[in-house]
């Protein structure tokens, strides 16, 4: 196996700092991409974090992957990428910060377009023809807390195989985007899983550590290792979700938290006018369960409040 120009034998386990970009200092940007391999034949699997640089429960969850040597697998090999938009991450951005574009906006990339192009480009290049499949791990963004989650297009089995392994208690039935990283996967046909858990710039421990777990669960079902968690829910499979969209502007007080179930009709939160002049109840428009929330108090009319998945 040879990444941007480092070859990784079968038992290896080497750190390889693929060089994208120099800052205007003149300094290097790296990308730590660790490789771990068995010496038994098995399946690739890549587990990656902060594709989005403000997404910091995705990069907790592999460093700790890493740290507890879960990466070390029976037979086959991991690739571990912690982090991946280097820009972002040290700006506090979900972008890199040449001209605001996403990296999962932006596959295959281009070795001479914008640098989240070139980014897209090297994960496209190097990494994505190695691998059978993947799990990539995200956090809500704008102060979107988001229940950790599975999102899949479900209609490939594989896909639906894997993320029955994860057990998070939400699988979403997620179509791709266009020139994201998971549709540029699936056109190789390579199934990789997106996990959101948790809310930007912000650790949430239930995220992180459900994101661990789930991938140990993935990784057990692959036979690349022994031992896993044992889910503590049965998985409600999301066919369908919806945003409840403020009525007015104003404070949002919310009375109910991302994971519950509600009912058509219930007043699920309260907007109300700062200088106490109105209070407005919110209802929810259909029946379903919380899969994220908007953790952000001052909204305008029209701003998504709650986000409601109906399960199959």
């Amino acid at each position: 196996m040879i990444i941007a120009g480092t070859t990784v034998a079968p038992g290896e386990e080497k750190q390889i700092d693929a060089q994208i970009a120099q800052l205007p200092t003149r300094t290097p940007i790296e990308i730590p991409i660790i490789v771990s391999r068995s010496k038994v034949e098995g399946p690739t699997l890549l587990v990656m974090g902060g594709m989005h640089g403000d997404e910091i429960n995705g990069v907790e969850i592999v460093r700790r992957i890493i740290v507890h040597g879960y990466n070390k697998p029976a037979i086959g090999t991991v690739i571990c990428i912690p982090l991946l938009n280097i820009y972002g991450f040290i700006h506090f951005s979900r972008q890199v910060t040449d001209d605001g574009k996403d990296i999962n906006r932006s596959f295959p990339g281009s070795k001479n377009g914008s640098l989240a192009s070139q980014v897209a480009h090297l994960l496209s290049e190097e990494v994505l023809p190695h691998i059978d499949y993947g799990v990539d791990f995200h956090t809500g963004g704008a102060r979107i807390n988001n229940y950790p989650q599975i999102r899949a297009m479900l209609d490939n089995p594989i896909n639906l195989e894997l993320a029955t392994a994860f057990a998070p208690k939400f699988i979403l039935n997620a179509g791709f985007r266009d020139k994201s990283l998971r549709k540029e996967a699936a056109k190789l046909g390579k199934s990789i899983l997106v996990y959101e858990g948790g809310e930007s710039l912000r650790l949430r421990k239930n995220a992180v550590d459900q994101g661990v777990s789930g991938l140990l669960r993935v990784m057990k079902h692959l036979g690349m290792r022994e031992e896993a968690p044992v889910p503590t829910n049965k998985s409600i499979v999301i066919e369908k979700s919806t945003w409840l969209r403020s009525k007015a502007a104003g404070l949002y007080h919310s009375f109910f938290r991302p994971g519950e179930a509600i009912t058509k009709g219930t007043t699920v939160g309260l907007i109300t006018g700062p200088f106490g002049e109105y209070e407005f109840p919110m209802k929810a428009h259909i029946s379903g369960h919380i899969i994220a929330i908007n953790n952000n108090p001052v909204v305008n009319r029209g701003d998504a409040l709650m986000h409601i998945g109906v399960p199959r």
